[in-house]
């Protein structure tokens, strides 16, 4: 079985030698996810169900293209934020891949990384069926964002 902790250690032990203050190595992660989470995902969340619901076309058009604007971004730095939360457990030698946080965050990639290749599909065609899945699935992953940030608090905390 593969020791995840041994195996990115040198990159931890590479980032711990720039010397940052522990409060920056402990609460970096959890307050910039915090704003790609809330604001960010908050904002995704919100203009593709505009898109969705909007009555006048052009809020409509308007939503759906600021959500296939910024969506990729999100997932990115989601994905980039679940590396650097991993690398900042290696760093402060707490175990990773175990905790519940480590648990929703994988649900969270997983989950935009199914609404993605959906979407990357052209909705097979344009399918409302498949729109609605990338909806439900999408806000799912964004109610897990928030459970996921609160079981990170606790985390956080406990060590």
């Amino acid at each position: 079985m593969v020791n995840w902790s041994e195996l990115l250690e040198p990159i931890a032990a590479w980032f711990r030698s720039f010397g940052l203050p522990y409060p920056i190595v402990h609460w970096g992660h959890p307050l910039m996810m915090a704003i790609v989470v809330f604001v960010m995902g908050s904002f995704v969340a919100l203009v593709g169900w505009r898109g969705r619901l909007a009555e006048d076309k052009d809020v409509a058009i308007k939503s759906r293209s600021d959500h296939r604007k910024l969506a990729p971004w999100l997932f990115f730095f989601l994905a980039a934020g679940y590396t650097g939360g991993v690398l900042s457990l290696v760093m402060q030698h707490q175990p990773i891949l175990e905790s519940p946080h480590f648990l929703t965050g994988s649900i969270v990639l997983l989950l935009l990384l199914i609404n993605a290749a959906i979407s990357l599909s052209g909705f097979a065609g344009d399918k409302a069926v498949l729109r609605t899945i990338h909806a439900y699935l999408g806000s799912a992953a964004i109610s897990i964002l928030f459970l996921h940030a609160f079981l990170g608090f606790n985390l956080g905390t406990s060590f």
